[in-house]
């Protein structure tokens, strides 16, 4: 099986696609300065960038990992996921604390997504 790399790059890819599944690479926050609001509608809206140039939606996000640097930082982080999630839709997701790699960084997601069928 051959693998798709979208936007490859010399330590990564944004995305890696194995057959109709694709595996984004984390994203983060361009605002290390910013509070866990703005830090996740920031992440929100790569990984849409990033679905919409894979040829899919929202709807066709499959998981979610979401790392805090800080849990105290949960419902911050939850009250901008519930505006951004599709309700009809909603992926599994699994939240964890964990030392992420830069100061000030205070959220980071992965997800795997469901590619469409193309014709």
């Amino acid at each position: 099986m051959t693998l798709k790399r979208l936007t490859p790059g010399p330590r990564m890819s944004q995305a890696v696609c194995v057959g109709d599944i694709a595996f984004l690479a984390g994203q983060v926050p361009n605002d290390l300065g910013a509070d866990i609001t703005e830090q996740t509608k920031q992440v929100l809206a790569k990984i849409d960038a990033v679905v919409a140039d894979l040829g899919a939606t929202k709807a066709d996000i499959a998981s979610v990992q979401v790392w805090l640097a800080d849990m105290a930082d949960f419902q911050g982080m939850n009250a901008v996921w519930d505006a951004w999630l599709d309700q009809a839709a909603p992926p599994a997701r699994a939240t964890g604390g964990v030392t992420l790699a830069r100061v000030g960084m205070r959220v980071e997601m992965i997800a795997v997504v469901a590619l469409p069928k193309r014709d």
